[in-house]
């Protein structure tokens, strides 16, 4: 009932004023907001929504979310420590609710508040935290949907077997147990996951439900599954008392549930129990191999298991604070069972993610012992062949991880985590467009997120630049627009849409300007400054292009990144034009350095730019040859080859003008035919 302190309020100020009464009580929801106002829960919802335009869930949340932030402005807390006392039973879920209502993951909060002045060096801020995979590969970001309605678009059809395992509720008087249910919950959708036969969605997609006031049907229509599974669950002395149950959703019948009270000992025979009637009940096919993938135990040792999911439950806040708060946990289980497989995986990719954008880095070999015990322990754990994978990315082997990553998707064929590492990999690292535009689509039926916007924005951002590298223009345009309608403030979909509207139009002089314009909103973005720097070089407009390339140049050796080394002989053009001979020698050699120790589809293009430059006219030619016979290529090659300064002198060569048109038609006849097979795949 509401205070006598509260008379005089406003109804909104009162409501807020008990939601700050209950702040840090996750289960404080609608129902006892209206029970606490003293009127129905209709009423509450109707002058909520006529006074804020939020439904009451919503309006709660943002309570809760406005309360975080002044906590940590104000104070030296954790993002864990903040994120339960305004009430989240999960920090993963609070970070992700944070980010979409301010734009930013809260722990950017000192950061983003912090002066920085115009003129100094980018900051290594801008290399954010990604979200990539097994978490990052929640990385980078994460990276990175949607249902589409036009024809041509990415449609996702609900498939008869395709399942959500919803969070489980933790109903421990003990908080401080839920962890352990969290790990319920992940153990079933990690079991579920092995199942070919199975759609199951990604724990990321389905974390915004944990406190949702939707229907059953209402959540089946924007995830497009057939079924959930949910359950509540607690620790109570050495029993583990779970109630489960399996949900048809287009009547929202139940069609099977459990109630189970077992020892801690059989905690993983319930699982492995809990799984098999699921499967079962949805006459889902699992093979004798999967099924023994299923009921490997992770370990015998309670003790270990029980450090890993107290582990695991930092792992999934996805920053290096979560990070550095999971490896000890992990470092206790493997302690306790030096052949816990799953623990030594995790350790090997919670210190690959510390060490990411790091210029030297520290953990190369802790990478790769524990990614190397994961495997001697258990080879067929889709995790710690993810471990090896992410060890030969850290190496720069990017070829060596493939093998690793494909066979983790044959024990996990959910794992959306592999597929949008394979996505990146052959986005940026191994370039291939076609397997890159085909691991971006399979992504889509695995990682559904509806509610959040910011999500939705990045995941359109990704599917936009995989269509775009293969030449489909116009559906790229579509979805950079998507991206930005979910998010006005992506800050990398604006220059990418500029980008694609060029390949549309072919107008340099307003790409040029567009991109000015984004980095001037950002002057410590080191990606775009040097997109501004090359477009001037394209127009060889060498005095501004300098400008900003020595700029760029500044904040790279201030920051000590290694990133672009493909532009270097651009930015030694740019210097030797300008006078500054010694300095462009510097980037030469660095190109030339470069080129040679390039082992991806472009080596023939890279190339025939450093022949080029040295007047060897002919040796350029016979690269250029080399390069047309490659396939899968960005369509930027198409776009910019032919105005680049150093190129120019090669259009006097008989051979040159027959060279651009094959790799043009090339082009071309690979996309059509990649359309064809993607529609074949029901990807397209």
């Amino acid at each position: 009932m509401p205070d006598a302190s509260n008379k005089g309020m406003s109804f909104i100020e009162e409501a807020e004023a008990i939601v700050l009464e209950q702040l840090s009580n996750e289960h404080f929801g609608v129902s006892e907001l209206a029970g606490a106002m003293n009127m129905s829960r209709s009423n509450l919802l109707r002058k909520i929504k006529k006074d804020t335009r939020l439904s009451a869930s919503q309006f709660i949340r943002q309570v809760r979310l406005k309360q975080a932030m002044e906590l940590l402005r104000q104070t030296s807390m954790t993002v864990s420590e903040v994120s339960y006392q305004v009430g989240f039973g999960s920090t993963s879920y609070f970070i992700k609710c944070f980010r979409e209502y301010y734009g930013h993951p809260p722990g950017e909060v000192g950061k983003r508040e912090a002066e920085v002045a115009p003129s100094e060096p980018v900051g290594k801020n801008r290399f954010r935290w990604p979200l990539v995979v097994a978490v990052a590969a929640a990385i980078l970001v994460v990276l990175f949907l949607l249902l589409y309605e036009k024809p041509g678009s990415v449609e996702l059809a609900t498939l008869e077997k395709s399942i959500a395992v919803l969070p489980f509720k933790n109903e421990s008087s003990d908080s401080s147990n839920r962890y352990f249910v969290n790990g319920l919950m992940e153990s079933t959708l990690s079991s579920l996951q092995k199942i070919e036969d199975l759609r199951v969605i990604s724990r990321t997609s389905v974390e915004q439900y944990r406190s949702t006031d939707k229907s059953i049907p209402e959540m089946a229509e924007e995830l497009r599954v057939s079924y959930f599974v949910d359950g509540s669950g607690q620790k109570v002395g050495d029993r583990v008392l779970l109630n489960i149950r399996l949900v048809e959703a287009a009547g929202d019948r139940t069609i099977w549930a459990e109630q189970y009270s077992r020892e801690l000992g059989d905690v993983f025979a319930l699982q492995n129990e809990v799984a098999r009637k699921i499967a079962e009940a949805i006459k889902a096919i699992v093979t004798p191999a999967e099924m023994e993938q299923i009921s490997k135990p992770p370990t015998d040792n309670l003790v270990a298991y029980d450090y890993f999911l107290q582990g695991l439950e930092h792992f999934h806040v996805q920053s290096r604070e979560g990070l550095e708060a999971a490896l000890p946990l992990f470092e206790k289980a493997v302690a306790e069972d030096p052949q816990f497989a799953l623990a030594y995986a995790n350790i090997s990719i919670s210190y690959y993610f510390l060490d990411i954008y790091q210029a030297e880095k520290q953990y190369t070999e802790l990478i790769n012992t524990n990614a190397d015990k994961a495997l001697l322990y258990d080879p067929k754990l889709p995790e710690s062949l993810l471990a090896k994978a992410f060890y030969y990315m850290h190496i720069g082997e990017y070829r060596l991880a493939v093998p690793h990553l494909e066979k983790a998707l044959e024990y996990n064929p959910n794992a959306s985590g592999v597929v949008q590492t394979l996505s990146d990999l052959y986005a940026r690292l191994i370039p291939d467009t076609a397997k890159y535009l085909e691991y971006a689509l399979r992504g889509i039926q695995l990682e559904v997120a509806p509610n959040d916007s910011l999500q939705r924005s990045y995941l359109n951002l990704h599917l936009s630049n995989a269509l775009i590298q293969n030449g489909f223009g116009e559906e790229a345009l579509e979805y950079i627009n998507r991206s930005l309608a979910y998010n006005p403030n992506n800050e990398y979909a604006p220059y990418l849409k500029a980008y694609i509207q060029y390949a549309i139009d072919g107008d340099l002089e307003r790409t040029k300007q567009q991109i000015t314009r984004e980095w001037q909103k950002d002057t410590t973005r080191v990606d775009i400054l040097q997109e501004v720097a090359k477009l001037h070089y394209f127009q060889e407009q060498y005095d501004s292009a300098y400008y900003y390339y020595e700029k760029y140049v500044r904040a790279v050796e201030y920051y000590r990144l290694n990133i672009y080394p493909q532009e270097d002989i651009k930015i030694g053009w740019v210097y030797e034009k300008m006078g500054h001979t010694e300095e462009a020698e510097r980037f030469y050699q660095a190109y030339d350095a470069y080129s040679e120790r390039d082992e991806s589809i472009y080596k023939g293009a890279s190339m025939a730019v450093k022949f080029a430059r040295t007047g060897d006219y002919n040796e350029a030619i016979r690269q250029l040859k080399v390069f047309a016979a490659q396939e899968n290529y960005q369509y930027w090659i198409l776009l910019f080859m032919e105005m680049d300064p150093i190129l120019k002198p090669l259009e006097q060569h008989p051979e040159y003008a027959g060279i651009i048109r094959d790799i043009k038609e090339g082009f071309m006849e690979r996309r059509e035919h990649l359309r064809k097979e993607l529609e074949q795949k029901g990807l397209l």
